[in-house]
C-alpha cells in the first residue's frame, strides 16, 4: 500500500484547517472539472462514505475504517488510478481530499482530483445498528452546498421495510432533496433499497422482484426523474431489475470480502443482463481487498466497466494485483 498521504501531509492538512478553513471552497470551485457526468455513458466511482454512517469494521477487524490516516491513503491510491471516474463520499472527506490534493500540487506532483466526480453523500442520520436506522434524514449538505462547491452530483440512500414508519419519514426528506437538486440541474444517484430488519440487524433483500418492485417506487418520488441514476445490488435473474427502469444503473458492492474475484465475476455478469447497467459506485471490496492492491482492483473492475473486460482479463489482473509500495502517482495508460 502506498505510504501518500504521509504524515507530514497530513499536519499540513491540519494546519490549513486551523489557518485557512475557507480554502476548500476557493479549490473545490478552481478545479479542472470533467465536461460531462459520464463521458462514455459508463461510470467507475469509489464509495468512501461508510465512516459517517457508523459503518467502520472490516472482515474481523471493528474498526479498521475507523482510522482515516489510512482510509484517505487508499482512497488517494484508488483514484490514481486511469479507469476511476471520481468518487463519491461525505463532505469531510471531500474537503481532506480537495486539501490533500492541494497539498500534493504544491509539492510538485499531478493533481489525483482532476477531471474526477466529486460526488456528495447526503443522507447518513440511520446509523447503522441504531434504533432508529430506518430514520435516516438530510444530516449532509443540501443541494445548494452542492453548487457553491461545484460538485457534480449527489446520492441519497433509501431502505424501504413497510413495516417501519421511518421508511415513510426517510422517503419524504428523499423526496425534498430530489426536487432540490433537480431545480440546480444536479445528478442523483438514488440508492433504493427493499430491506427486513431481523434479530441481527436490517437486511437487504437482494431478490429480483423486491428489488423491481422498489425500483418502480424510487424512480417516481421528486419532480422529475431526469437526472437519475440508480444504485443497486447485483442479485439472481438481475435482467428482471434492469427491465424495471430505464434509468442508469451503477452496482454497488457490500461488506468487504477480502476477496474481490467475486465481486468482479458480478459485475461482468450485470453489464450484460441490461443495456442500463452502466458501472459500479464500489467501496470496501476496492478500498480492503485483502492483500490485493486497491489501485490494481480499481484498474480491474474499470477494465470490465470501459475498456470490456471479460471476466477472464478481469481475473487474470486481479491474480497480478499484488500489494504496492508506490507513490500516489497514477499508473501509465496501457
Amino acid at each position: 500500500m502506498t505510504t501518500w498521504p504521509d504524515d507530514e501531509a497530513l499536519a499540513r492538512l491540519t494546519d490549513l484547517r486551523i489557518r485557512t478553513p475557507d480554502l476548500v471552497i476557493d479549490l473545490a470551485g478552481k478545479r479542472h472539472r470533467r465536461a460531462s457526468l459520464a463521458p462514455a455513458g459508463r461510470l467507475n466511482l469509489l464509495a468512501a462514505d461508510h465512516p459517517a454512517r457508523g459503518v467502520v469494521n472490516v472482515g474481523r477487524d471493528a474498526s479498521r475504517m475507523a482510522d482515516r490516516h489510512d482510509f484517505l491513503r487508499r482512497i488517494v491510491r484508488v483514484l490514481g488510478s486511469r479507469n476511476v471516474d471520481g468518487v463519491m463520499a461525505t463532505m469531510d472527506v471531500l474537503e481532506e481530499l480537495l486539501l490533500l490534493d492541494y497539498i500534493a500540487q504544491k509539492g510538485g506532483e499531478p493533481s489525483f482530483l482532476s477531471g474526477r466526480a466529486l460526488i456528495v453523500s447526503m443522507n447518513r442520520g440511520g446509523l447503522d445498528g441504531s434504533s432508529w436506522e430506518l430514520s435516516d434524514p438530510m444530516t449532509g449538505p443540501g443541494a445548494e452546498t452542492c453548487k457553491t462547491f461545484s460538485l457534480d452530483g449527489a446520492k441519497l440512500l433509501w431502505r424501504l421495510d413497510e413495516t417501519n414508519e421511518h421508511s415513510r419519514d426517510t422517503m419524504v426528506w428523499i423526496t425534498d432533496a430530489l426536487r432540490a437538486l433537480n431545480a440546480r440541474g444536479l445528478p442523483t444517484f438514488l440508492e433504493p433499497l427493499p430491506v427486513r430488519t431481523t434479530t441481527k440487524g436490517v437486511e437487504v433483500v437482494r431478490e429480483a422482484a423486491a428489488l423491481a418492485r422498489v425500483v418502480g417506487i424510487a424512480t417516481a418520488l421528486g419532480d422529475s426523474s431526469r437526472n437519475m441514476w440508480l444504485k443497486l445490488p447485483y442479485c439472481t435473474d438481475f435482467s428482471r431489475v434492469c427491465r424495471a427502469t430505464t434509468c442508469p444503473i451503477v452496482l454497488l458492492g457490500g461488506p468487504a470480502s477480502g476477496r474481490p474475484e467475486g465481486f468482479v465475476s458480478e459485475l461482468a455478469d450485470a453489464m450484460e443482463a441490461g443495456q442500463n447497467v452502466r458501472g459500479v459506485m464500489l467501496g470496501r471490496n476496492v478500498l480492503y481487498p485483502g492483500a490485493l492492491d486497491p489501485r490494481r482492483v480499481a484498474e480491474a473492475v474499470g477494465g470490465v466497466i470501459h475498456d470490456g473486460w471479460t471476466r477472464a482479463q478481469a481475473l487474470s489482473e486481479l491474480e497480478n494485483a499484488t500489494t504496492d509500495s508506490g507513490s500516489h502517482r497514477p499508473l501509465e495508460k496501457r
